[in-house]
């Protein structure tokens, strides 16, 4: 009996209509707090940052709902199970990343900006070409990101309601998009952040549970767990060694450089965690926030051990990668094995518990992005470019929700493609964009006078088009059975991450660009800003 049809057998009769009835119950639940949420958003204020009147617990709690995403949940647990050690590498460089975060972004960023990152960009330099920048950025970036989720999505659901045809996987897909682009239109800020604390909740749970039943079934003995996943991955010791995806040549241990660069750099530029620090009403609520963040994010990556070896340990071989060839259902396959199993009552109500919260978490990330998105079109490109500040607050914040629709129609045509990728190698992209394009600007902005209009261009494009023009012809794209494109051919460029050439090119780009012009930095606006970014004075 192949899984499809183990599976059907498993989710047939009562136990179908169980599972189905409570992921319906989480998925109208969160869609009950958008709309709540979305009746307390009077204007642009609450829009985009939701009146900044959470606190740095909430905040700190949103930033996790936010962090956690499908690559975290479903990318991270199926790589550890398909590649052990070299999987878990994922967990350490997401974490890893927050201390960039908060050393150097943060609390400057929160005090300098007003609701996104194209606000602390043009306070110094000239506004409508930095704004366009920036907002090219975010949306790129974003859209990278949402391509994670969207995969993840059409993994989890399908394998719920035991969907195979392909015309039903595409479906899958596009209704995900259609109810993220819900979430933001209805709820803003407010909702998406509510939505993102509730979801943090709901995974940590769920991940301690199965993290919980995987330790009872070994009887708390982390060796014993460790020597099942080795022996039963048919990888052997290998499985618990560096190299089995990493390292095999010298191309794999390049690629892993690349790798870690862009998982380190790029939570710092990300937009959609960006604009989380605008939410609170001090700096040192956004101190505050990033700590808990980083607290709760570490917990959960590490029972993301648990989540991949058990799932390694206890499913049967070529389960894993049956249904999906990226390992991105192995979290809900191992939920329902140690449930009982196909068939069994307990197997059901655990498989649709850890897929509500799965779709829950992919949901609220890409409110989050949608959201990051949106607002840089409206508040950058919109307000400040086309209508050169004279929009009011409700066709901005309408110019918002239309670009919501915009955004979540690219995403969702994309998602169709990127269904079959293993989503933490797609958001490992997404990191990579970020990096490039987004921080070196950033912290140039931030802590260095002779930065220029010119320097922010060159570094904001000329990051972001090596970047994705790497990615293009990197073998994520084509060239391999696992690509995007697998009947074609075109990958020049043999690095799956591009981070290791896009992030320097993007910090030297920075750096010629305001050298090579005959602009003259603003000294007076740079000590403004500087105090600005200390004290957070003037910005809001």
């Amino acid at each position: 009996m192949n899984l499809t049809s183990h599976l059907a057998a498993g989710a047939a009769g009562e136990h179908r209509t169980l599972i189905v009835t409570l992921f319906a119950v989480f998925v109208a639940a969160t869609l009950g707090l958008t709309v709540w949420a979305g009746r307390q958003t009077k204007g642009a204020d609450d829009f985009y940052a939701g009146g900044r009147k959470f606190s740095g617990f909430q905040n700190g709690l949103a930033i996790s709902g936010d962090y956690m995403s499908a690559a975290s949940f479903l990318g991270i647990a199926g790589a550890i199970a398909l590649f052990g050690y070299d999987g878990f590498l994922y967990s350490i460089g997401f974490l890893v990343a927050w201390l960039v975060a908060l050393l150097l972004v943060a609390e400057p960023l929160r005090n300098s900006g007003r609701f996104t990152m194209g606000d602390v960009l043009a306070y110094r330099m000239r506004q409508r070409p930095v704004r366009t920048a920036a907002g090219t950025s975010t949306i790129v970036v974003s859209i990278f990101y949402l391509l994670a989720q969207m995969a993840g999505a059409g993994a989890l659901v399908t394998l719920l309601l035991g969907i195979t045809s392909e015309a039903g996987k595409i479906l899958v897909v596009v209704l995900v998009g259609i109810v993220m682009i819900l979430y933001v239109t209805i709820g803003g800020m407010k909702g998406t952040t509510w939505v993102q604390m509730v979801k943090a909740v709901l995974l940590i749970a769920g991940t301690l549970l199965i993290t919980f039943l995987v330790a009872l079934r070994f009887h708390f003995d982390l060796s014993a767990l460790l020597g099942a996943a080795a022996e039963n991955s048919g990888k052997g010791a290998a499985f618990l060694e560096p190299g089995l995806k990493y390292g095999a040549t010298a191309t794999s241990k390049i690629d892993f450089i690349s790798l870690g660069l862009a998982l380190v750099l790029g939570t710092a530029g990300l937009p959609h965690i960006l604009i989380r620090f605008y939410t609170v009403p001090t700096a040192k609520a956004a101190r505050k926030s990033v700590n808990w963040a980083i607290g709760i994010i570490g917990v959960f990556y590490l029972m993301t051990l648990a989540l991949g070896f058990g799932a390694a340990a206890l499913l049967k071989p070529g389960t894993i990668t049956h249904d999906n060839k990226a390992g991105n259902t192995a979290a809900p396959l191992l939920a329902q094995e140690i449930g009982g199993g196909a068939g069994s009552t307990g197997g059901a109500v655990l498989l649709a518990v850890i897929s509500a919260v799965a779709f829950a978490t992919i949901l609220a990330v890409v409110a989050g992005l949608t959201l990051a998105s949106s607002s840089s079109f409206a508040h950058d490109i919109y307000v400040n470019v086309l209508r050169k500040g004279q929009a009011t607050e409700k066709e901005e914040v309408g110019a918002a929700r239309w670009a919501t629709v915009g955004i979540g129609a690219v995403a969702i045509v994309l998602g169709v493609f990127a269904r079959s990728l293993n989503v933490a190698g797609l958001v490992a992209l997404a990191f990579a964009v970020a990096a490039s394009a987004n921080l070196p600007t950033l912290l140039y902005s931030l802590f260095w006078k002779r930065f220029t209009t010119q320097g922010a261009l060159w570094s904001i494009y000329g990051g972001l088009l090596s970047s994705v023009l790497l990615v293009l012809f990197s073998p994520v794209v084509s060239g391999k059975e696992s690509s995007m494109f697998p009947g074609a051919d075109f990958a020049v460029f043999p690095l799956e991450n591009p981070g290791l050439i896009s992030i320097p090119l993007g910090f030297l780009l920075g750096w010629a660009g305001s050298l090579l012009t005959k602009e003259q930095p603003d000294a007076a606006k740079y000590a403004e800003l500087e105090v600005r970014s200390l004290t957070g004075s003037g910005a809001h």
